[in-house]
């Protein structure tokens, strides 16, 4: 079982134990991301998370800050998203206070150096360069920029160039305090612990961290009353498309038998999309349905890569699931296997320390508290028929879809004509 510490400053701590298990991981979240962005510091939360391993006053350099784990063979990495950035070691269990010293030092002690500063302007903006190049990439900015447009939401959560390119150390500086707070953290610890031992120590590394109150995130605005297509124009060999809905967010009572509706649709190689999409009719080698949901946004999306020629049927075959989906209950045997492909998946997911501390670190973070995944489970196995069929009745109305596209494709109203149906 885990167990939550709240401090007096608001600093969350989140120990779960594992008996028997050979590492530890330390996980330091904070709740703050490309939604919290302004348009002239877009891409901040990715810059900063970033130069967090070029150099402590521990640590000044960034090969120390490397080799300091690659030494005992620890795992480090840091991510950021729309709501949060993380950051984490994953060490042997005989090492735990290295990976907590070492998770702390970056987070609380970066000391943000200049000529680093400007070096990382290259490595991001190469970053960019390689995901629009690659479609597959590429199409997932294009649906956030349809669903969300100019605001936050829609923006890409590296930055522009040009945002990149003006970006200071003084910006930096500013944000990191207003956002990287006691009450906007998370402390996980997940492996061979001991519950109380593992809480004091981080309340002693994370002693000096600033109490102050972290900025908030604009509202993020909605507004569609019919279909919606964006496509961007390129010579690819494969049209690569998204093709969905906007959905509920993560505190919504639906939220599991929406989960349950993408793994039916297409979350799974028995799924009804990869056996229509791609074993029947041959249209694509990649195809998935997936759901993705946030404090305050969700949406369902299918994603495939299809013959330029056959897009339109791919659409069509697609929106065909959707509508079928939409009008009758799925069967309860189809039902059951895909609430035991839910739960088994996460249970083979959890056998890591690292995937636990992130499972209850990110429950903590944005949902303000965690469930077990028994309590999950049992949420899972509530979902009725008829509870999909609510979800799929609401949600895939033809006012209400989206259609993402990359290929060489320079008119889109023939699409238009498709989602119309």
């Amino acid at each position: 079982m885990f167990k939550k510490t709240t401090l007096k400053n608001g600093l969350r701590i989140i120990t779960v134990p594992q008996k028997g298990a050979g590492a530890v991981t330390v996980l330091v979240l904070v709740g703050t991301g490309s939604k919290y962005e302004a348009k002239e510091t877009a891409g901040i939360s990715h810059f900063l998370e970033h130069m967090f391993f070029k150099g402590t006053k521990k640590r000044p350099d960034k090969l120390e800050i490397a080799e300091t784990l690659d030494k005992i063979g620890g795992m480090y990495n840091a991510f950021t998203g729309e709501d949060c950035t993380g950051y984490f070691a994953k060490v042997a269990a005989g090492q735990f206070d290295l990976a907590l010293d070492w998770v702390s030092d970056i987070y609380l002690k970066s000391i943000l150096p200049g000529k680093e500063i400007n070096r990382e302007k290259g490595v991001i903006i190469e970053e960019m360069n390689m995901i629009y190049d690659n479609p597959m990439f590429h199409v997932m900015l294009l649906w956030s920029k349809l669903l969300y447009g100019d605001q936050p939401a829609g923006w890409d959560i590296l930055g522009t160039k040009e945002s990149i390119i003006a970006m200071d150390r003084q910006k930096l500086l500013n944000y990191m305090k207003s956002q990287y707070t006691a009450s906007n953290t998370v402390v996980c610890v997940a492996g061979n612990i001991k519950s109380n031992q593992a809480i004091n120590k981080v309340k002693k590394s994370f002693s000096s961290i600033d109490s102050a109150e972290p900025s908030k995130k604009p509202k993020v605005i909605e507004r569609q009353t019919g279909p919606e297509c964006l496509i961007f124009e390129k010579q690819t060999d494969q049209t690569h498309l998204c093709l969905g809905v906007r959905t509920y967010n993560i505190f919504h009572p639906q939220r599991y038998a929406q989960d349950i509706l993408g793994v039916i649709l297409g979350g799974m190689m028995s799924s009804r999309l990869f056996m229509e999409v791609r074993e029947k009719l041959g249209l694509a080698y990649y195809i998935s349905t997936s759901v993705d949901i946030n404090e305050d946004t969700g949406f369902l999306l299918t994603r495939a890569g299809v013959d330029n020629k056959k897009a339109e049927k791919a659409v069509s075959v697609i929106l065909k699931e959707y509508k079928k989906i939409s009008s009758e209950k799925v069967p309860e045997a189809e039902l059951k296997k895909a609430k035991e492909y839910v739960k088994g998946k996460m249970a083979l997911g959890l056998e890591s320390s690292d995937a636990l501390a992130s499972f209850y670190g990110l429950q903590e973070l944005l949902e303000k508290e965690a469930l077990t995944p028994k309590e999950i489970y049992d949420k899972i196995d509530q979902v009725s028929s008829q509870d999909v069929l609510k979800v799929a009745r609401d949600i895939f109305q033809p006012k209400k879809m989206n259609l993402a596209l990359i290929g060489p494709f320079d008119n889109k109203k023939t699409f238009e004509k498709i989602l119309k149906l």
